[in-house]
């Protein structure tokens, strides 16, 4: 965690309490039963002011005074779902390029300035956007945004840093997926779930394509995808909407926005048999990947399949642990998630084996438990304590201000409206038994999965021990 956000954290731990004590009896006593009245929305939806600049540029404000800090957050609507053969990775070539200099400010001087003023920044892409956060003291409001302003109107392209920076690039896809294995199959798996979508790119890009992108490909991306009119900025922390709608117009507002991006049109086609990766590593043991083709993040059985997982992998109570971990001790961990996206994704089932692990056995022993919950379902309790979880887990994101920039920039983009946020508990509340196994039914279907599998062998660099040897 950076030093502003650990402050904001450390600076808020009473609002955690008072915000889970406010739903406290909604959440935690009786949710399970279906006669109980939906909880009410969260506070909060009444502050939040939006705005859109004359350039397109939309601008959401949540003040919040709890101490003197603002996140800023700049959702640019790209990821690697906007990129094709031939220029893969640019998104994320971009999440680096965005802090090595301007026509005006040499590489490394926005850091510097926003570091001597209190603050501190990252950033990070995903399939679908690429988010550069700032973490700073109020009284830093107008650096921010002549910074924030200047990297959208003026970035450079320095031959020399974009080498630099594709060295960087290059260096990190070796370090984070040629040499992780984990990563390494999932790359293989979601390139193969995915036949027509550019979901089955992977968002640091081909090597071959990183070793190859141009100059005139970097300033057509950037025109095309860092136009105002592709961004939504989110503020949040010690402001008041005003203020910051007037330095949107004073620094945001005079950049001029650019044709709309090229829509993207390609549906991926209905998978109607299982696909298989298999990937052989000199690894010490087997991995076990299950990636089910799942709805979009706006979908409606987005809730039930939120708490159906957490009632699989959330834990050590989890269904899937406690047969494959602690039950029969046939995998050393398993895990999971669901890609929440623009698009319909893959819904993703992790288990890591020991040595010698019968990979068959495990696969065929989740395969029946899915079955088995799509047939009959998962128990009251089950369904009461993911609720719980899944919900109290949200609350107490939004108890920081990064935790709320983070929110309200995901439910505007993936979700359709960040007003949809304040309504999420509710959506817990109302899932019930038979949404679970619909849910179910309908993405753990084998015939819609890839199944990925680790095959270790034994290093060849590596002599084997002779049965001679003394």
């Amino acid at each position: 965690m950076n030093d502003q956000a650990e402050l904001a954290a450390l600076g808020r731990k009473h609002v955690v309490v008072r915000v889970l004590a406010l739903f406290a009896f909604v959440l935690f006593s009786s949710l399970a039963d279906a006669a109980t009245p939906p909880p009410a929305p969260l506070p909060g939806e009444k502050d939040v002011a939006a705005h859109t600049l004359t350039n397109g540029m939309k601008v959401i404000v949540w003040p919040d005074h709890d101490i003197p800090n603002v996140v800023l957050y700049n959702w640019a609507h790209v990821g690697s779902r906007n990129e094709h053969q031939g220029i893969t990775g640019l998104s994320h070539f971009f999440e680096h390029m965005m802090f090595n200099g301007t026509s005006t400010r040499q590489p490394g001087e926005f850091d510097r300035l926003m570091e001597a003023a209190g603050g501190s920044n990252n950033a990070f892409t995903s399939q679908d956007v690429t988010v550069y956060q700032d973490w700073f003291p109020r009284t830093a409001l107008d650096l921010i945004f002549d910074l924030e302003s200047d990297r959208l109107r003026n970035l450079s392209f320095d031959p020399q840093v974009v080498e630099s920076e594709r060295n960087v690039v290059y260096s990190e896809r070796r370090s984070s997926v040629d040499n992780d294995y984990g990563s390494s199959l999932s790359e293989q798996i979601q390139a193969t779930a995915f036949l027509a979508h550019s979901y089955q790119i992977p968002v640091i890009g081909w090597p071959s394509d990183i070793e190859s992108w141009t100059l005139d490909d970097l300033k057509s991306y950037f025109r095309t995808y860092y136009a105002p009119n592709n961004c939504t900025l989110v503020i949040v922390g010690d402001v008041h909407p005003e203020e910051i709608f007037a330095l949107a117009e004073r620094y945001l507002a005079p950049i001029p926005a650019q044709p709309a991006p090229p829509a993207l049109h390609t549906v991926e086609p209905e998978q109607h048999g299982e696909r298989r990766v298999t990937l052989v590593k000199p690894a010490q043991t087997p991995l076990l990947y299950l990636a089910y083709k799942s709805p979009n993040a706006a979908d409606p059985s987005g809730p039930a399949l939120d708490l159906l997982m957490d009632a699989l992998v959330g834990g050590e109570y989890a269904r899937l642990h406690r047969l494959l971990v602690e039950d029969t001790q046939v995998a050393i961990s398993v895990d999971g998630f669901r890609q929440q996206g623009l698009d319909p994704g893959l819904t993703w089932l992790q288990v890591a084996l020991p040595a010698g692990g019968d990979v068959a056995r495990v696969e065929q022993m989740i395969t029946e438990e899915l079955a088995r919950i799509a047939r009959d379902g998962i128990s009251d309790s089950e369904i009461s304590r993911a609720r719980n979880i899944v919900t109290a887990a949200f609350v107490r994101g939004l108890a920081t201000i990064d935790g709320k920039a983070s929110a309200l920039g995901s439910f505007e983009l993936l979700h359709g409206d960040y007003r949809k946020l304040f309504s999420a508990p509710a959506a817990y509340a109302a899932v019930t038994a038979g949404d679970i196994r619909k849910v179910a039914a309908e993405v753990f279907d084998r015939n819609k999965r890839t199944v990925g599998v680790l095959v270790p062998q034994p290093d060849a660099a590596q002599p084997e021990e002779s049965d001679d040897a003394p």
